[in-house]
């Protein structure tokens, strides 16, 4: 029995959430624009470091995110 294995995307700052750019079930390579978050004015990129599918989206435009919350998880 193969088990499968998950990988969360946290954020890595308070911020909002500006958009999302992956529903579940899309697939995503490293590097890949995942979601856009705003903190002090700034846009922040959030990446994919794993390749995978998007397994849930846990957050979605107009969110106040923490330092350390999953955003999206994938199965790799």
């Amino acid at each position: 029995m193969v088990r499968e294995q998950r990988s969360d995307i946290v954020a890595e700052m308070v911020a909002n959430v500006l958009e999302v750019v992956v529903a579940a079930g899309d697939a995503v390579a490293v590097g890949d624009e995942v979601a856009l978050l705003e903190s002090m004015k700034m846009e922040i990129p959030v990446v994919a470091e794993t390749a995978g599918t998007v397994t849930a989206v846990k957050v979605a435009p107009g969110d106040v995110v923490q330092e350390g919350d999953v955003l999206l998880s994938l199965s790799v």
